[in-house]
């Protein structure tokens, strides 16, 4: 019963072993030299100066759900065009409309002026 596992266990010593590797290898290999520029804040190239814990303003997930729409539309696109010709003009016609509600969905978004940056 247990010999039916094995084959498991070893893919879960397999993966274990290839994301541990790497960490275990650049700890040892890397050179640890710390020092103010490296330990200093770069998200945003400049010190913090006031608290982490303030709310972001709603343009950063705003932009944020445009990226997630126009990234899903993309990744609709590619099987839709594999199978075009066997789901013909219905299929055409579906996603016509699909990207007809996105499209609707942009220019909403661009009247509210959500793509505007100050």
């Amino acid at each position: 019963m247990l010999e039916n596992y094995f084959s498991v266990l070893i893919f879960i010593l397999i993966g274990v072993a290839m994301g541990v590797a790497p960490l275990v290898l650049g700890r040892l290999v890397a050179p640890h030299r710390p020092d103010k520029e490296k330990n200093s804040p770069y998200e945003c190239g400049f010190d913090a100066f006031e608290d982490a814990r303030l709310p972001f303003d709603v343009r950063f997930y705003l932009v944020a759900l445009l990226f997630i729409i126009f990234d899903l539309e993309t990744a609709f696109f590619f099987p839709w065009a594999v199978v075009l010709d066997k789901i013909g003009w219905f299929g055409f016609g579906a996603m016509m409309i699909f990207l007809g509600l996105l499209v609707i969905g942009f220019i909403y978004e661009w009247k509210k002026g959500a793509l505007e940056w100050e």
